[in-house]
């Protein structure tokens, strides 16, 4: 071992001490820095990733959707079944209805299915908490938890269905009675949003509700894993569906969304970072006093032999052993502290006497969290760099001592 990296142990490491009073605060800097830089980051790469996940699964890869009533969509689904990439497609017709039991009225979003036809596009039988998909028929519906705790309904009660038909009807003074529908079933997509706002009827009855006919709102693709959805919904608006008809795709439908998500990861990383930054201060402080403290030992070096290069050396050195362990310490710290989330943020709770309830503006039921090893690498190259420079003025001041100059100082 070269005799100045030997030297910045031993700095680092005295001897009857397993760190320095110095050292300890800097890498607790930087350990603190780190830690809280990777928690932000995988909690945020969690609530991204959950979100597509969900999207995806409630919302399917592409929907093929127009302005107007789709009338010819079995034509579409067989011409879009033919294509290699889309491996389910399954018509859908949507809405908002009131929705009304024992009087507690609400507005959810309709959604009317054939989850028969094809349980790949719509998985709905995996979101059932209660009941199961043999007992959905066109007398029954599913609602979402939500939505069933707000309206005091469960599995064998009625609700009453309001339709805009309804209005349209009493324009040629007509009068349409509400439609009865049995709750047969519960699911649980795992958006608040979702199953605090969302009903589930067969296409048949959505289509009686709005006066579709035999029309439809558009057709949801479910494609091969690995897949571009929106590079294959642009190839199918060019080349296979008719004019009128647009290929809409997840991420399309859902940029603002998304981008707000990575938006906010990117500037409170930002911020964090200069906690790291702070954490440098820190160790160039560290360092200079051992500069000043050592620097009768620093010229004895020089006069001994010692070049100006590898003294420098020797207290950049130090600066990256910090970082290293400093950043060890923190991931280490960030894991823990994720595998024990439930715990901690219901430690949180109590201690506030408060109800965590900020999760629901994310639409997720907890603190998801997702690793992504690129995080990882880049918060420790930084962490390194960042420690390793801050060892460089405290380096370049030892060098720049003259062995006379540093033997006499007190």
């Amino acid at each position: 071992m070269p005799w100045y990296l030997y030297h910045a142990l031993k700095q680092l490491f005295p001897s009857g001490r397993f760190f320095s009073f110095f050292s300890m605060m800097s890498i607790l800097g930087v350990m603190l820095g780190v830690c809280v830089l990777i928690i932000v980051q995988s909690v945020m790469n969690g609530f991204g990733e959950g979100i597509r996940q969900r999207l995806t699964e409630t919302q399917g890869d592409i929907r093929i959707r127009s302005s107007e009533v789709v009338y010819d969509w079995e034509e579409v689904l067989t011409t879009l079944q033919e294509q290699d990439v889309v491996v389910g497609v399954a018509p859908f017709a949507e809405g908002v209805v009131m929705l009304q039991h024992e009087n507690r009225p609400q507005f959810p979003f309709v959604r009317g299915i054939e989850p028969w036809t094809d349980p790949d596009v719509i998985p709905l039988e995996q979101f059932l908490t209660v009941g199961s998909i043999d007992a959905f028929d066109d007398t029954g519906v599913f609602l979402g938890e939500g939505l069933a705790y707000a309206l005091k309904a469960g599995p064998g009660d009625t609700v009453e269905v309001f339709t805009p038909l309804m209005l349209e009807a009493l324009k040629e003074d007509e009068v349409l009675l509400p439609r009865e529908f049995e709750v047969v079933g519960l699911f649980r997509t795992g958006s608040p949003q979702v199953d605090g706002n969302t009903m589930i009827t067969t296409l048949r009855v959505m289509q009686e509700l709005y006066g579709l006919e035999d029309g439809v709102h558009g057709l949801v693709l479910r494609l091969r894993p690995g897949a571009d959805a929106y590079e294959v919904g642009i190839d199918l608006e060019r080349e296979v569906i008719r004019p009128g008809l647009e290929a809409v795709s997840w991420l399309e439908s859902n940029q603002d969304f998304l981008f707000v998500i990575e938006q906010e990861k990117r500037v409170i990383s930002f911020i964090i970072i200069f906690i790291i930054l702070v954490a440098s201060f820190s160790i160039a402080i560290a360092l200079m006093m051992a500069v000043i403290r050592k620097t009768r030992e620093i010229g004895l070096l020089v006069a001994m032999g010692a070049r100006p290069h590898q003294v420098a050396y020797s207290f950049c050195f130090q600066g990256f052993i910090i970082g290293l362990v400093g950043t060890l310490m923190g991931i280490l710290m960030a894991v823990v502290c994720l595998y024990y989330r439930r715990a901690i943020l219901a430690a949180y709770a109590r201690v506030t006497d408060s109800q965590v309830n900020f999760l629901g503006q994310y639409d997720v039921y907890e603190i998801p969290v997702h690793f992504l090893a690129s995080d990882f690498i880049t918060v420790t190259a930084l962490a390194l760099i960042i420690s390793t420079l801050a060892g460089l003025l405290p380096a370049l001041r030892a060098a720049r001592l003259k062995p006379a100059d540093a033997l006499r100082s007190e």
